[in-house]
């Protein structure tokens, strides 16, 4: 054991897009330190980096800290999220976060100094804890100990080495809930091509994982087959995702057949799907693509879900495209069970940690037999791909009827 004082103060701070653990992580924080250190004081910065930047926070009180268990209950951030690259001087200047020619690092470290913080709790994906992580090891340099701990917050579930992301089984049930009622629409006309686009930048796991939510879903329908309804004109055709490549001819022929025998097609993407096709497209017509705060391409601008429904609807002699988005529905959803127990576990082993000044992010370490602990922030990174070959995902492929070979073949 070390000589290391125990904290006083805590802050709690979420960033980047929502997803549905958020709400839960912060009222569970709130609760054990409620429970087992309840002379530490705790506070929330208001919109994340933002708030950080800007000095304002709420105050966790009393009152407060006896009604944390309804976050349980609730999607969403009670305490705001907003998207802040600390290291981006320029977009933090125009924002009006900094004055021109300050570093936001320091003020946030100053603001952190300010506030008496010794204890930063951040619940966010990658960029949210490698920047904490950055912002500790500024405090550091200036002899101030601060202890940064992640909690690993993306739907994607992308951070290498965890092996599951708070949230992500969640936004999986969710984005499938949200298909069941869209998928209806394909009696809306004949020959209807239904594109379901689901978020995952770089990773296409949401996507399967919603795929195979969705299917359990159409197997416990009972349909009536002789009135022109069965399972087949509610199941998903087609599943394509950033880790592989698409052979779009033969694809298009394969879909071409079932619209024919069944009268409609349902395909699930993920967001970032096919993205490096349609950003060299837009290039070379001279647009230019629209990147955030982070250098990466703003999926909406470039539409992949539109993109290929323009690809196969011709293809397939599809009379209409109705193109369906599931990601803001599910993201901002209250978690569900699986991702609560989860939450609880991460939540326990964060205020431990805390109360004995180790930083890392908590999470299941893959490198290490997914033992459950404070990994170290420099082995944190994003972009974690989705293993095609997972056998779950073969056994979806296969059921579909969907070339799990020399068609469809892995990019990495």
């Amino acid at each position: 054991m070390t000589d290391t004082p125990a904290p006083r103060k805590v802050a709690l701070l979420t960033a980047g897009g929502l997803a549905p653990c958020l709400s839960s992580a912060v009222g569970g924080l709130i609760e054990r330190y409620t429970e087992i250190a309840p002379e530490i004081e705790i506070i929330a910065y208001r919109g994340g980096y933002q708030g950080l930047l800007l000095g304002e926070s709420y105050r966790v009180g009393p009152e407060e800290r006896a009604a944390a268990g309804v976050l349980h209950r609730l999607g969403g951030s009670p305490i705001g999220n907003s998207r802040v690259k600390l290291t981006n001087r320029a977009d933090c200047e125009k924002r009006g976060l900094v004055q021109p020619g300050q570093d936001p690092q320091q003020v946030a470290a100053e603001q952190l100094i300010k506030d008496g913080v010794d204890i930063l709790h951040t619940i966010g994906g990658d960029d949210t804890n490698t920047a904490a992580a950055d912002l500790a090891a500024y405090l550091s340099r200036h002899d101030y100990g601060l202890t940064v701990i992640g909690l690993p917050k993306t739907i994607d579930n992308d951070v290498f080495p965890i092996r599951q992301s708070l949230g992500a089984w969640t936004a999986a049930e969710q984005g499938a809930r949200y298909f069941r009622n869209v998928v209806a629409e394909h009696s809306a006309n004949p020959r209807m091509l239904i594109i379901h686009e689901v978020m995952g930048r770089n990773c296409g796991w949401l996507t399967a994982a919603t795929a195979q939510a969705y299917q359990a879903l159409v197997r416990e329908e009972t349909f009536v087959p002789g009135l022109g309804l069965s399972g087949h004109n509610r199941s998903v055709h087609g599943i394509y995702i950033p880790e592989m490549a698409i052979d779009l001819e033969a694809e298009a022929r394969r879909l071409r057949a079932l619209m024919d025998r069944f009268d409609n097609i349902n395909l699930f993407i993920s967001e970032g799907a096919g993205v490096e096709a349609i950003v060299a497209e837009m290039e070379a017509a001279g647009e230019t693509v629209p990147r955030d705060a982070f250098g990466h391409v703003k999926l909406d601008a470039v539409n992949p879900g539109k993109w290929f429904g323009q690809q196969f609807a011709q293809m397939i002699g599809a009379e209409k495209v109705l193109v369906q988005k599931s990601g803001y529905f599910a993201r901002a959803a209250p978690a569900n069970p699986q991702d609560l127990d989860l939450i609880k576990q991460c939540v326990h082993l964060a205020v431990n940690c805390a109360r004995r000044r180790e930083s890392g992010v908590i999470g299941h370490d893959e490198d290490q037999n997914d033992t459950l602990r404070a990994i170290e922030f420099p082995r944190i990174k994003g972009g974690k791909p989705f293993d095609p070959f997972t056998p779950w995902f073969r056994e979806l492929l296969a059921d579909l009827g969907q070339p799990r070979g020399a068609t469809v073949t892995p990019s990495h």
